[in-house]
């Protein structure tokens, strides 16, 4: 096996075994990797549109027992500066989102030991009651707590909160599916089975969902690999997954202290993953962590979506990372780097 064989192999728009990935990611230029991942999007994509959503990340709590050594966002259980959302905060943050032109809310939180299965489901008929709108909530490992929690199996929570009115799942807490890593960064979270369980319960149920990947820590890039095979696989099961979103861990703030990945690290990492994910339809592109300019190039990296707009974002922005951008600048992006910017919904249908 040799590099240009690998790069033949992905040309061809053949699936890659995981040393050949390895083999590419590792010695592939990143000319290279940029021109194969296009080619990718392009099969799977061949219009010219590239999307995003019109959204908002809502906190309802950020009181957390996970303590994980990349979050600057979390409070530990009884720190004054924790907090639970009240009704009255939340229901005028989902007006505002649709006074916006926002189609769907992303609701996620800390680990709170405290909120069993009951305020879950009343959260979100609370939200149904009140708002036509599509909720998108609660990652694996919020889920996984709910169960231990509430002394529900996985499948109840999920049917639970299906019934309560959860539209569908986000990829988040996944950081690197190797648990090796997650011992590192965070000990007291699901672990990758565990995580990749909850997944597939859901989509089994008709959950749709996405899937991410934080990176920049302390894996290596054997284990983004990996991470990524593992999603694969999954995929290949289910077909539940709409979209994968690879983010650079932001190390302002919190207690691993590594250097910040550069735009290359990213970009070739992006690319990798739209080559080996060649059964989940879309890329996102992380402008929230990297920037306008360096998510535009993404678009040629396997990107095809921007992603949200992110009326309102906490998590990254507590790390020190403050990007904002109007419908107006997101669509501007798009349109200068010579495609076509159409709004979507989480199911990746257009909406506008």
């Amino acid at each position: 096996m040799d590099l240009d064989c690998c790069i033949k192999k992905a040309e061809s728009l053949e699936r890659l075994s995981f040393e050949e990935a390895q083999l590419l990611y590792e010695k592939g230029s990143f000319h290279v990797l940029g021109e194969l991942a296009h080619l990718r999007r392009k099969e799977l994509h061949p219009d010219t549109i590239v999307t995003y959503i019109v959204d908002r990340n809502i906190n309802y709590t950020n009181v957390c027992i996970s303590g994980c050594r990349f979050c600057a966002f979390y409070r530990p259980p009884g720190d004054p500066e924790g907090y639970v959302i009240a009704r009255e905060d939340l229901y005028k943050k989902i007006q505002e989102t649709l006074e916006l032109g926002g189609r769907q809310i992303l609701i996620q939180g800390g680990l709170h030991p405290e909120l069993d299965i009951s305020y879950y489901e009343g959260i979100l008929k609370f939200i149904k009651e009140n708002f036509d709108i599509h909720v998108h909530g609660f990652s694996p490992p919020e889920i996984y707590h709910i169960s231990n929690v509430s002394n529900l199996s996985i499948g109840e929570v999920i049917g639970r909160l299906k019934d309560a009115g959860l539209d569908s799942i986000p990829g988040g807490g996944a950081e690197i599916l190797v648990d090796a890593v997650r011992k590192k960064i965070s000990p007291r979270k699901c672990t990758a089975r565990e995580w990749l369980s909850v997944m597939q319960e859901a989509h089994n149920q008709g959950l749709k969902t996405t899937a991410t990947m934080m990176f920049g820590h302390v894996e290596t890039p054997d284990d983004r690999l990996r991470h990524l095979f593992l999603i694969r696989e999954l995929q290949e099961r289910t077909y539940g997954f709409t979209a994968f979103i690879p983010w650079p861990f932001q190390p302002q703030n919190t207690s691993i202290s590594v250097p910040k990945s550069t735009a290359v690290t990213y970009l070739r990492t992006l690319a990798i993953s739209r080559i080996v994910l060649d059964n989940i339809p879309n890329i996102q592109a992380s402008w929230v962590t990297m920037g306008a300019q360096v998510a535009q190039l993404a678009l040629f990296f396997g990107a095809n979506d921007l992603g949200s707009t992110m009326i309102e974002e906490n998590v990254v922005a507590a790390a020190g990372v403050r990007f904002r951008l109007s419908i107006e600048e997101l669509e501007a992006i798009i349109q200068t780097a010579g495609f076509v910017p159409r709004r979507r919904n989480m199911y990746y249908e257009l909406v506008d």
